[in-house]
């Protein structure tokens, strides 16, 4: 156990072979209820929701059921129990708070008053024996001896697990020191018996009270950062159990206390929706106002051989376990539904369940497991008594009042929240010189360049054959086409420039693409490029040129040589 102790603040941690399994936190400007003893004025009462609302002084109403009425002290023993005979308006009644207000929730009371110590619970005005049931049987026996000579009369106890083993010199010093506080608050009802309501009886601060609830055998050492924490908890431990005080330590390294242990970075991973398990699965924890849902998912876990059956629950074993740690560090309470990864075998499931179960055992809070459902989901229910860990470390948002999403007045399209400022959302700029077309970036790899061919091979003279033609086809079906075929190629067709003749022509359009390629692999194997005539490229003409004829397409591809015997 880690107690750090900063300012207002105090936060104790518990961890079980180095991790993180329990976390409390408090403030001193902000004081907690549960197990105070009041003395309240009742305002009113519904017999049709058998509850009265009690006002204890702090503003808000605390609502008292009839299942918490103390029956004998009301003088309905034995007769028809109704809460509209057992309470009144504006009568007085000595409450103690069993749960803190929640949200908009107020306190819940009860007026079984109760005190606890370090080994036993006292309860006044009652004649009930109980004894934890987790205590082996010959434990139980030795204790219901023992408490049969030092518990007075008209007063019961419950013993604690933390009374293994105590002797009965301690049992019976707790017995008495609890039997006076509840004489200190039986005096005080009556002197402010006019004043109602007034605060009779306030349970210490967080730090002794952990200590006296937790701290047993089972700790190897209770380790305190901070002045006031550690003369506090050193009175406390020295006085009631001093057979502990030497595990107790003070900090006194340089770095933070928290920070030594990893109990911030495990804090940190607690607050988050999903929580990822060692072999790679996850859980997903999800709150709503009714109840608690956790989701199994096999993730990453692929398993180690075998066969899905024998995956599926390996992964459920190690999620029963990291649940039950979650429920611990969170703190969370009310109704939980959990859903495993569905299994076929009812061996398998039984399995799981009881690995759930035992892992339980650990947890201090009262919890109960329900059977497993037709869905295969598992429900359970345990304790509230305070606010969890989300609560602690967060509030609402502003824009979404802890919702999780931003409501519009109006429907919002799919294609609003994935644009980036174009006309369409899903197009992406084109890099290079921003004029839209994609221009190839500096970092684009340039263009393999064609091999350089003999200008008098068979290939090198059918390509050039090819260009030749499709030029004068071209220069022939536009104004001009006598210049063209003058100027552009040598009248046998050969494709041969002049060198006197200046290339300051623009390039041919994209519209005349074959042209383009044909020249470009014919300038590429070594034989210049014949000179487009301007005429025949003229902005405005959007016509398609004609395509050679097939007839001279084959003979262009064709090398050249002798004529066949066919031919």
């Amino acid at each position: 156990m880690a107690v750090r102790q900063r300012g207002e603040r105090t936060q104790i941690a518990v961890l079980e072979d180095s991790i993180l399994v329990e976390h409390y936190v408090t403030k001193a400007s902000t004081t907690a209820y549960a197990g105070n003893v009041y003395l309240g004025r009742v305002q009113n009462v519904l017999p049709s929701m058998e509850a009265a609302f009690v006002d204890i002084g702090k503003g808000r109403n605390a609502v008292l059921y009839a299942g918490e009425v103390n029956w004998n002290a009301a003088g309905l023993a034995g007769k028809s129990r109704s809460i509209e005979q057992a309470l009144k308006s504006g009568d007085k009644v000595l409450v103690q708070v069993s749960k803190d207000p929640i949200g908009q929730k107020g306190a819940r009371l009860t007026s079984q008053v109760s005190l606890p110590g370090r080994y036993l619970v006292y309860v006044p005005n009652e004649s009930m024996t109980g004894i934890s049931r987790k205590l082996p049987d010959t434990e139980r026996q030795r204790l219901k001896d023992i408490l049969r000579r030092i518990v007075p009369d008209g007063a019961g106890v419950i013993i604690r697990t933390a009374a293994e083993g105590a002797s009965e010199e301690e049992l019976t010093g707790d017995v008495n020191r609890l039997k006076a506080q509840w004489d200190v608050i039986s005096e005080r009802a009556e002197e402010s018996g006019t004043n109602a309501p007034a605060l009779l009886y306030q349970e210490p601060d967080l730090a002794i009270r952990v200590v006296r609830d937790v701290f047993n055998e089972d700790f190897s050492q209770l380790t305190v950062s901070g002045d006031e924490a550690w003369e506090t908890l050193q009175a406390y431990v020295s006085h009631v159990a001093p057979d502990l005080a030497p595990r107790l330590s003070r900090h006194a390294g340089e770095r933070d206390l928290f920070a030594e242990l990893r109990v911030d970075e495990q804090l940190h991973k607690a607050l988050d929706r999903k929580v990822y398990l060692p072999s790679g699965g996850s859980l997903v924890i999800d709150r709503t106002e009714a109840m608690t849902v956790v989701d199994v998912n096999t993730g990453k876990f692929i398993g180690s051989g075998g066969n899905l059956e024998q995956t599926v629950t390996r992964n459920n074993i190690e999620a029963a376990e990291e649940i039950v740690r979650q429920l611990r560090l969170r703190d969370i309470g009310g109704i939980i539904v959990i859903d495993f990864i569905d299994m076929v075998l009812e061996t398998n499931r039984d399995l799981v369940l009881r690995r759930l179960t035992e892992c339980l055992g650990r947890d201090r809070t009262k919890h109960q497991v329900a059977e497993v459902t037709s869905l295969g989901l598992v429900q359970m229910t345990r304790k509230r008594v305070g606010q969890g860990l989300l609560e602690a470390f967060s509030e609402p948002c502003d824009c979404c009042h802890g919702r999780g999403l931003i409501v519009h007045t109006e429907p919002v399209e799919d294609d609003a929240r994935r644009t980036d400022g174009n006309d369409r959302p899903d197009r992406r700029p084109a890099k290079g010189d921003g004029s839209g077309r994609g221009a190839r970036s500096a970092k684009s790899p340039a263009p393999k360049a064609m091999p350089v061919l003999d200008p008098t091979g068979p290939r090198a003279v059918a390509a050039a054959t090819f260009a030749a033609t499709a030029a004068t086809t071209e220069a022939a079906d536009s104004p001009g086409g006598a210049m063209a075929g003058t100027a552009g190629g040598s009248p046998d067709g050969t494709a041969g420039a002049s060198p006197d003749v200046e290339a300051a022509e623009p390039p041919a359009p994209r519209r005349r693409r074959r042209a383009a390629s044909a020249t470009t692999a014919a300038a590429a194997d070594g034989i210049p490029e014949p000179v487009a005539d301007a005429a025949s490229a003229a902005p405005g003409d959007r016509a398609a040129p004609p395509e050679p004829p097939r007839r001279r397409r084959r003979a262009a591809s064709r090398p050249a040589g002798p004529p066949s015997a066919e031919a």
